[in-house]
């Protein structure tokens, strides 16, 4: 593609019924270093792919307290406040570290009230937009952990709540204690094992985030299986890979990571796709 790239054509999802979003958004979890530990290899590019992702019409930021920890949300912060007004940033709080690669679920209400508190002076804002549970912490009541949650929201420091990493009968539970308006689990072309959860959010409208939307780049590899029809397509395998997603579900906002901004102006150019069905149902079979 020789214009330059947009996200606007995919379209916008309201979070909880009162909040835009462009669907297609920008994952923070790739600007922080090796094993989601430290510094990134090069923090003038990571805060140069942010302050892209808002010129190219990405308005919805993914990020978490455990990115870092505290790198992702402290770049965001150096990269894009003040904020403009259309951009939304969600954050997750639920998952301690205790070094590269390793993540460990901790629930307690307390911590969950701490971390939000801090991921507000860490992002520099009086209220985080959409803050998710980042994992269900199996040793405390579920009731808890999002009631922690609801009592930030009361006082007016959360917006809205999130989940990830749940199953239906989760998501149910959760609702009991607080509106929930998205839920963020593994998915792709070659990994639906949230596909009951995709459809039912589908039917009650509550946003669907996808992580590792391009299978951590194994769907656009050279030589991978979106290869062939991309070059029918004139597209890359990666755009076409998010351009799927895109069709598939209303509801669902991918956020494609990156830490480089001709990654980004790549993985942006999918919103302009638009698959037939067809080409969607070709796609379907591959996986």
């Amino acid at each position: 593609m020789t214009s330059t790239p947009s996200a606007t054509p995919s379209g916008t999802f309201q979070l909880g019924g009162d909040l835009p979003v462009t669907r297609l958004g920008y994952g923070a979890m790739q600007i922080t270093g090796e094993g989601v530990w430290g510094e990134p290899r090069d923090r003038a590019e990571a805060v140069a792919v942010l302050r892209r992702a808002v010129e190219l019409g990405v308005t919805f930021f993914d990020t978490a307290d455990s990115y870092g920890p505290n790198v992702s949300e402290e770049i965001i912060r150096e990269a894009l406040h003040p904020y403009a007004d259309d951009v939304v940033i969600a954050t997750k709080a639920g998952l301690t570290r205790t070094g590269p690669g390793e993540w460990i679920p901790v629930g307690r209400p307390a911590y969950l009230k701490q971390q939000v508190e801090l991921s507000l002076r860490k992002l520099d804002v009086e209220r985080i937009d959409l803050i998710q549970l980042h994992r269900i912490d199996a040793e405390v009541p579920v009731a808890e952990q999002v009631g922690a949650f609801k009592e930030l929201q009361d006082a007016g420091k959360v917006r809205h709540i999130g989940l990830s990493e749940v199953s239906v009968a989760e998501l149910e539970q959760a609702q009991e204690t607080a509106e929930i308006v998205s839920v963020q689990n593994l998915f792709n072309l070659t990994d639906r094992s949230a596909e009951e959860l995709l459809d039912h959010a589908t039917a009650a409208g509550i946003a669907f985030i996808p992580w590792f939307p391009l299978a951590t780049g194994g769907l656009v590899k050279d030589g991978g299986p979106l290869e062939k029809l991309a070059a029918e397509h004139d597209a890359t395998p990666s755009q076409l890979a998010l351009a799927w997603l895109l069709k598939r579900s209303p509801v669902m906002l991918p956020i494609p990571g990156t830490s480089t901004v001709s990654h980004l102006e790549d993985n942006v150019g999918a919103a302009a796709i638009e698959l037939t069905d067809e080409q969607f149902a070709a796609m379907d079979a591959i996986a």
